[in-house]
Parts: C-alpha cells; sequence; structure tokens
C-alpha cells in the first residue's frame, strides 16, 4: 500500500485539488481523498500558507546584528537558514509529519520557480529522504486540467533546477538588503539624514526611472515651433491640410512661403486623392501586466488591485492563473472557449457571427509558457453577484477573449494632396465600415483622430487660406501609475550597452509578473513615491535615496540585466549558485568600500535639509536644527550633536498634538486647552514654555 500525500500552495488550490475527485475527510490541516483509478490506495493533500519558511534576519545568526552598525558590515551567513513564522508553527508541523509519513509526494505548488523552492525548502530543511517525488505541472485549476496533470506527473526533479534559481534570488536580495540598507541609512545619518532607507535590487532601479522622468520635466524648457497649415473649401465642404515643414525659426518658414509664391488666399487644386481599406485585428490575449495597465487607464485601479482582484476570479474558477507573463493559450482552451462562446456572449449581451478557427495571434502552444493568457473558464458565472471591481476585471478578460473570434476592425483611409503652387497639403481622413472587435470595447470606437472628408474628385480647384501655426514644444509627460508597469518592462531603452539590452529584453525588463506590483506597493509604502489623481511623484525621500544611489549599478536597469540573465542560466541547469552570490558578496564589498566617497555629491545635504524641515515639527528653540516626532516622544533632530530638548506626547492625561508642540516652540504659550486631568480632577489651562524648555501651566 502506497501512501501519497499532495502538498499545494496555498489552502484554495488544495480545495481545487480535492475536488476533482471523491473527498473522504477534511480537517483543520488536510483533505484526504478516496480510492480512484489515479490514486488507487487513495491520498492526502496539504498545503503551505504560501513561503511556509522565511530567510532568517541577522541578528538570528548573530546577536550583533540587531544594532546597525558599520563595522558590523558586510553580513554574509556561511549558510543560510530558514525558520517558520509563529503564526504558521503548528501548520508547519502537520505538514511535516504528513510529509514524513508518505512513501509517495507530489510536488502540487505554483508551476513556477517561486512555487518549486516553497516545495523543495520544506524537503531540504526536514532533510526529508528516501521518498518518491513527483510534480503536478498545470496552468489551470479545471477538474478536467488537475485530473489530467495528475495522471501525467512529472519525476520530481525535472524542475528542481527553478528551486536553485529561486534560492539564489531570495539569498541575492537578502544578503543586498541587509547589507546595503544599514549601508547607506548609517552613512547618510553622518550627513542629518532622519530615518532609513530600504535598498532593493528592483526599487532602487524602479524609483531612479521614476525620478529621471520627473526631472526631465522639471528641466523641459518650452521652444516655439512653426508649420504651415491650410484651410481649404471645396464645393462639398471644407477640410484642413498640413505642409511636411517643422521649422524652430519662423524666418525659415516665411522663406518657403515666399519661394512658393504663396500668399493668404492662394487657390490650389486636388493633385491626388488615395483611398485604401485597412483592417485591425482585436488586441492579443490579457497578460497580468497588460491587464494591469488597461484597468489602471480605465478605472485608475492599481497594479495590486488588479491582481487581487484576478486572483479572486482565480480562486473561484472563472478566470485563469493570474501571474502568467504569456499572451497565448493552447489548443485545449480554444477548444472548450469554443464550446462555452454562446454563454460568455450572453454575459455580455452581445450578437455577432463568429469564426471558429483557431489563429496563431492567439492559439499558439509553442509560445504557451508555463501559465497561459488570462482567459475565463468553463464555469459561468453570475455577474451581478459580482463586486464592481470584479466585474470590470472579468468583462474586460470575458470582452478580449471574444475579440479573437469576431471580425476585423475594417476602415477606409483616405489621403488627399492639395497643391498649392507646387507646396504640398497633405490631409488623411477615416470612414469606419465594419466595427468588427470594437464593438465589444465601446472606448475604443472613439478617436480624436477620425476624421471623414468631403467628397471631391481629382484636379477640383481649391479655395485656400494658408497661414503660420505657431505651436510649442511640450514635456514629457509623468507616468500614470499604470504606466510604471510599462516603465519596469521596458527599461531596456535606459541602457546603452547593446548586449545589457537585449537580455533587459528577454528578460521583460525588471521584476516579473508576479512581483512588479508588489514592488510598486512597497516603493509607495516606504515612501520613495507618492501616487497623486493616478500620477507618480518622487518625494524627498525618494529624491535623498535616487542621489545616493546615482552612479552606481543600483540606480541602472544593467544590474538587474546581468542578475536576470545569470539566474536564468541556473534555472536551466547551466549555471552555478554559489558563483552567482559570490559575485553578489564581492558587489557589496565594493559598495561598502567606495560608497563613503560616492555620498559626497552636490545637493545631497540640501535633500537632507529640506527633509528635516518637510518633517519638522517647528525650529527647535534652543538651537538651529528641528522638533520631529520620534516615535514615543517629540525631540530636537540635534540630539548627537548635543541638544536635550525633548517634549512628552501626553501631559497630565492629555495627548499633546504636533500643533499645540508648533505653537510652543514658536509662540511659547498657547491659548487655553480643555482635557488635562489632575489630582482634584479635569481642568482647563494655558501651556508656556519656560527659559529651560520645559512645558509648564499658566
Amino acid at each position: 500500500m502506497s501512501k501519497v500525500v499532495i502538498l499545494a500552495e496555498k489552502p484554495s488550490q488544495a480545495r481545487d485539488y480535492g475536488n476533482a475527485y471523491e473527498i473522504k475527510e477534511k480537517t483543520k490541516h488536510h483533505i484526504e481523498i478516496a480510492k480512484c483509478d489515479t490514486f488507487p490506495d487513495g491520498a492526502i493533500i496539504t498545503w503551505a500558507i504560501g513561503h511556509l519558511l522565511e530567510l532568517d534576519y541577522p541578528q538570528n545568526y548573530d546577536s550583533k546584528y540587531a544594532t546597525w552598525k558599520l563595522e558590523n558590515l558586510p553580513i554574509s551567513p556561511k549558510k543560510f537558514n530558514y525558520s517558520v513564522p509563529k503564526d504558521k508553527k503548528a501548520h508547519y508541523a502537520k505538514v511535516v509529519k504528513l510529509l514524513k509519513q508518505a512513501d509517495v509526494i507530489v510536488n502540487g505548488t505554483d508551476a513556477d520557480r517561486a512555487g518549486e523552492a516553497i516545495f523543495y525548502n520544506i524537503i531540504h530543511k526536514e532533510k526529508i529522504r528516501n521518498k518518491t517525488f513527483k510534480r503536478l505541472w498545470i496552468n489551470s485549476q479545471e477538474v478536467k486540467a488537475i485530473r489530467k496533470g495528475m495522471d501525467n506527473l512529472l519525476d520530481g526533479k525535472e524542475k528542481y533546477n527553478l528551486a536553485i534559481e529561486e534560492r539564489a534570488r531570495q539569498k541575492s536580495d537578502w544578503l543586498i538588503g541587509m547589507n546595503l540598507s544599514p549601508l547607506f541609512s548609517l552613512l547618510l545619518q553622518k550627513k542629518g539624514y532622519q530615518g532609513s532607507l530600504g535598498i532593493g535590487r528592483v526599487m532602487c532601479p524602479t524609483v531612479y526611472l521614476i525620478y529621471e522622468r520627473q526631472k526631465e520635466i522639471e528641466n523641459f524648457t518650452p521652444e516655439p515651433f512653426y508649420q504651415i497649415e491650410g484651410q481649404f473649401e471645396l464645393q462639398n465642404g471644407t477640410y484642413k491640410g498640413m505642409a511636411k515643414i517643422k521649422e524652430f525659426e519662423r524666418e525659415k518658414v516665411e522663406k518657403l512661403l515666399q519661394e512658393h509664391s504663396i500668399e493668404k488666399n492662394t487657390k490650389g487644386y486636388i493633385q491626388s486623392i488615395e483611398k485604401e481599406m485597412e483592417s485591425e485585428k482585436s488586441p492579443k490575449l490579457h497578460s497580468l501586466d497588460t491587464l494591469q495597465k488597461t484597468a489602471n487607464r480605465k478605472w485608475k485601479y492599481t497594479a495590486k488591485e488588479v491582481l487581487s482582484t484576478v486572483q479572486e476570479l482565480y480562486d473561484e474558477k472563472i478566470l485563469t492563473y493570474p501571474r502568467t507573463e504569456c499572451n497565448y493559450i493552447t489548443e485545449n482552451e480554444f477548444e472548450y472557449l469554443k464550446e462555452n462562446i454562446e454563454k460568455y456572449k450572453e454575459i455580455m449581451n452581445v450578437k455577432f457571427v463568429h469564426s471558429l478557427e483557431p489563429k496563431k495571434r492567439y492559439v499558439d502552444s509553442s509560445k504557451a509558457t508555463e501559465h497561459i493568457a488570462i482567459v475565463p473558464t468553463t464555469s459561468i458565472p453570475d455577474i451581478n453577484n459580482f463586486t464592481e471591481k470584479q466585474k470590470n476585471i472579468y468583462i474586460e478578460v470575458l470582452a478580449t477573449t471574444l475579440a479573437m473570434f469576431h471580425q476585423d476592425y475594417q476602415f477606409e483611409k483616405t489621403t488627399m494632396i492639395t497643391n498649392v503652387n507646387d507646396l504640398e497639403f497633405r490631409t488623411t481622413g477615416k470612414v469606419e465600415k465594419n466595427k468588427g472587435w470594437k464593438e465589444l470595447f465601446p472606448d475604443k470606437l472613439k478617436s480624436k483622430n477620425d476624421k471623414t472628408l468631403p467628397y471631391t474628385k481629382e484636379n477640383e480647384t481649391v479655395n485656400s487660406d494658408i497661414s503660420i501655426k505657431e505651436g510649442i514644444t511640450k514635456p514629457p509627460k509623468p507616468y500614470t501609475e499604470g504606466q510604471l508597469l510599462e516603465v519596469m518592462i521596458t527599461c531596456g531603452k535606459h541602457v546603452e550597452d547593446e548586449d545589457e539590452m537585449e537580455i533587459l529584453k528577454q528578460t521583460k525588463g525588471i521584476g516579473t509578473n508576479a512581483t512588479r506590483a508588489d514592488i510598486i506597493e512597497k516603493i509607495k509604502k516606504e515612501n520613495y513615491i507618492t501616487i497623486k489623481n493616478n500620477i507618480a511623484y518622487v518625494t524627498n525621500k525618494g529624491e535623498i535615496l535616487c542621489k545616493a544611489i546615482e552612479g552606481t549599478l543600483l540606480a541602472s536597469p544593467s544590474m538587474t540585466a546581468k542578475w536576470e540573465s545569470y539566474l536564468g542560466k541556473i534555472g536551466q541547469g547551466e549555471g552555478s549558485e554559489d558563483f552567482f552570490l559570490e559575485k553578489i558578496n564581492q558587489f557589496i564589498e565594493k559598495m561598502i568600500e567606495e560608497l563613503p566617497q560616492q555620498l559626497n555629491v552636490p545637493n545631497i545635504e540640501k535633500h537632507i535639509n529640506e527633509q528635516k524641515e518637510n518633517e519638522s515639527i517647528a525650529k527647535c528653540p534652543s538651537c538651529s536644527e528641528f522638533i520631529v516626532d520620534k516615535g514615543k516622544f517629540y525631540g530636537c533632530s540635534g540630539y548627537k550633536d548635543g541638544c536635550k530638548v525633548t517634549f512628552p506626547k501626553k501631559l497630565a492625561g492629555k495627548t499633546l498634538s504636533k500643533s499645540i508642540i508648533k505653537t510652543l516652540c514658536t509662540k511659547k504659550e498657547t491659548n487655553k486647552l480643555k482635557g488635562f486631568t489632575g489630582r482634584k480632577g479635569k481642568f482647563d489651562t494655558k501651556l508656556t514654555l519656560n527659559d529651560k524648555y520645559e512645558i509648564k501651566f499658566n
């Protein structure tokens, strides 16, 4: 009798596996399925809760690391340890017990490098050996897909290199964060910086890319430019045309008009009319990043909100796996989508003549990676039970999926050349012939550039009103939160080295579809950027970070390009984890050696002083520094230089707000305040500040 234990990545995944078979028993920590053809002796399904194991903090290796000190750097454990978070210990113990009792262990975590690492971190930590290991490798939680995957399990070691790749990534990010965060923070604190900086391999170049755009906008100088515009009148109507010229000197435009003897009302004629039918194919199926960008543009949803919403719909088996970079599906998905097309149409309340032939633009097994594009499942939901966010996301995915069955969008494009004394004016127009797939997306049918031209024929004479049109150059636009994803994906254009640019193209920029939303949330939480009206702005703290990393590899996607390239080699069995971590340690040692000099850059003190002022409550009444919130009390930022001015946050039972402290520091006295409590009960009083900077009752 062979005892089979299946480890899922999360409880919802375990439930899906169990529901694909007959369930014999459910407990708090596992699901038992009955005997069946796939598992003749039945099987036990248990689950991780995401990452059941986390890398230890530095102080777990040595208590001296509990306090940040420059002399303790670098921190580089010879052997990395993993621990179980306190709130997961009870479940972890049950999981380990089940795994140790098993004869056959099936790795049923997500089909990616993170899932592989979640499984093998447990196996290695608990030294679980002498078992038969198998791997479930599927990209859908549909019953049919689960059963097919369980019937065709891979050898447990087939994807093992992905676990090594993820482990190398985890350790390298740990080394960067645990060494460079204290290094930057402590060195900047010596220059008067209040607080600490979190340094991350992907966080830093992401913030720096936003910072660069912000500086481009701030430093932009608008310039006037000049063009020649013609307003033309025919028997059947009017239209505009532009000459092919754009100059920054008005004299050059005036000279051109003189060369062609053109005055304001010089007549012209229709030189040529070209008409051609054009078509536009429907957009590719959604990957996570395209869905996130679309949802941000349409509804201002954050990347994290979109990921969470798709995850909810995935857990309910309504959409396929969310963390995908793929825009393709296989013939298997196409078949079930085809079978359910009328039901999908009914949800959207649309009718159209559809094609049932798979097109390579959408259906291509050779391009479908571990995870396919995000498409509907065979479950037909009642969208009236959805939240507004779920409904919007589902309909967007559904419409994009239905669009591949629809006709192309077709229109007639007209290009007309008007000749005025041999100076050509170009005019284009567009007439819609077939809405096609665009009828599924009403917002895509509206376009400011669509113009219908009046009927005319070649050689017809036109009346002209020729003028010089003055425009002004505009600065680049700031990034919206949705565009931050695009910035992370296309940052290759910010890399000068062609080889590194190619690597970034292959790795699809910095971060992954699974991590980019979390990175954006993290740089917001770190207060490196702030989002106002969906626009990303670098904060003062973010500017200090960018000034500090300027000129180092931390500011450039180049480092990530090299790292991701080598991590990919590890995943393919062509690279070494030890070699990779050795290079990371060398990089850290170089930063420790060079950063003190690197931080002697102009303006960094200016930003630090601005930060002090922005975060301060008031000027210190004793010295030239600032009173700041120290957590349990208010105190002077010049404490290290000898200023001992402090104020309590609570006095006689009343909380002292920042505004009260500011008034005391600036006016030495407050208005009468209520809410104090003494021996005789509650009382009202003014507060004053004496010559020793002590608060007294008046």
